[in-house]
């Protein structure tokens, strides 16, 4: 049995991962630890794991994350831990002997005005969104750990760069969250309380490519069965939508029947972000789960997370 260690396991991304490892064929031998268990930001408990417990493969899925109120709100947060986790985990695994590494990057490491589709040669051509640069920073860092450790000593280090995810697990705290999540819990509010407004900040014209979790997971599965893999592979649905269009799917979705209005004095972020996944869908991967399908799961995800108490709110 090959064992694989899950950063983050206890995220959106990390648990989706290993429900689907445990689906999968292949023997797996989990390591998964809880922050109270080892402090991915402390050095020396790090370098303790990987000598004790030596994994054979990483899936560097631990990241300090949110939404557009929560990276221009604590920068210096979002760089220090982010830079910190990768550091230690990436180093830790080369002198441990580690067999692969993937590290899980973010798509907000394009540069802001990017062309459309992005992709992956675009890294590092041109200035990064401001609301989230500290992160986007701390991102490339990985990636670029990985694409250098794996050049200088010839070890299987490599990076996927997810498009914005959704699905269960995910953070709906009202200043912390991402677009759909904050949408999702922002109409489901106003349906509750009979609202006839929703607010919705910036102008709606901005478009973000969306992907469903489990579809993320399913591609991770797909790169580690490459012998070969690219230095960092976009995953992501390459079709994007216009944040009142997905506003709109929600109302819809969540049954609210007042109206959608725009505050215009809060920031849109990036105008224009969809991922180029030629590249993925030459290896031989593609998602496959439609955002209508994907946003219906999603909030039936969240109802239930509400009735068992377990919804990060």
């Amino acid at each position: 049995m090959t064992k694989i260690f899950i950063s983050g396991h206890r995220g959106m991304v990390g648990s989706a991962l290993i429900r689907n490892l445990q689906k999968d064929n292949k023997d797996w031998n989990l390591i998964v630890k809880t922050r109270d268990e080892l402090d991915l930001c402390n050095q020396n408990q790090v370098e303790d794991f990987f000598l004790k417990e030596n994994p054979e493969v990483v899936v560097n899925a631990a990241a300090r994350v949110g939404g557009i109120h929560a990276n221009s709100s604590y920068p210096a947060e979002f760089i220090h831990e982010n830079l910190i986790i990768n550091t230690n985990l990436i180093h830790s695994a080369w002198k441990h002997g580690v067999e692969r590494f993937l590290n899980l990057g973010s798509s907000c490491i394009y540069p802001c005005q990017s062309k459309q589709p992005i992709k992956e040669e675009y890294l590092l051509t041109g200035p990064l969104e401001k609301t989230n640069e500290a992160y986007a920073l701390a991102k490339i860092a990985g990636l670029e750990m990985c694409k250098h450790y794996r050049n200088q000593y010839d070890v299987l280090f490599h990076s996927a760069m997810p498009t914005n995810l959704y699905g269960p697990g995910d953070n709906y705290h009202p200043e912390n969250s991402h677009v759909l999540p904050a949408l999702i819990r922002r109409f489901h509010e106003a349906k509750e309380k009979g609202l006839e407004k929703v607010f919705i900040w910036g102008t709606g014209k901005p478009r973000r490519e969306l992907m469903h979790v489990e579809d993320l997971a399913k591609g991770i599965l797909f790169l580690l069965g490459l012998d070969s893999p690219p230095d960092c592979l976009n995953l992501g649905t390459g079709v994007d939508h216009s944040i009142f269009c997905i506003a709109e799917l929600v109302k819809e979705t969540v049954g609210f029947k007042g109206e959608i209005t725009m505050d215009e004095s809060k920031p849109d972020g990036m105008p224009l972000k969809r991922l180029d996944v030629s590249l993925a869908r030459t290896l031989g991967w593609s998602a496959s789960i439609s955002l209508e399908e994907g946003i219906h799961s999603a909030y039936n995800d969240f109802l239930e997370s509400l009735r068992s108490n377990t919804a990060r709110l």
